[in-house]
């Protein structure tokens, strides 16, 4: 499945505001950078999560992050961030890259991991719905 993995790369500019006293982004925003690329990946899919949510009463919540922070990142840095989908099987587990755009220098790398949670019961189902599998290029369960 490696040569099919689907992935988006977004470009964003660090504002002022994702700064910590120190004049360089802090560690938390790189979950939002994350989740600016997460999104416009299963946008470019069709999947929309919250809709499945008010049709279905499913949520996906994120179980477990992990960030590696290799070079910091400034003010007006110009970035692309990568998201590629590993799996959407059990769980949607998607790994991040950012890189500086001007020299493609690596700053960080992560991953993100869902799961399916029927709701109000907070149940989690240990399988990703077979119309959001499919969308995401992921045919057999």
């Amino acid at each position: 499945m490696d040569e099919n993995r689907k992935s988006i790369e977004v470009k964003y500019c660090v504002p002022f505001f994702d700064l910590d006293p120190m004049q360089i982004v802090w560690h938390g925003n790189y979950l939002n950078y994350f989740e600016i690329a997460r999104a416009a990946l299963f946008d470019s899919c069709g999947v929309n999560l919250y809709s499945y949510y008010e049709q279905y009463k499913l949520i996906f919540p994120i179980i477990r992050t992990s960030t590696k922070h290799i070079y910091p990142l400034r003010y007006r840095d110009e970035i692309i961030i990568k998201a590629t989908l590993v799996d959407a099987r059990v769980k949607l587990v998607v790994d991040f890259e950012i890189h500086k755009a001007d020299d493609g220098k690596i700053c960080a790398r992560g991953r993100t991991e869902q799961v399916t949670v029927k709701a109000p019961e907070m149940e989690t189902i240990f399988k990703i719905p077979d119309d959001i599998r499919r969308a995401l290029g992921f045919s057999n369960g």
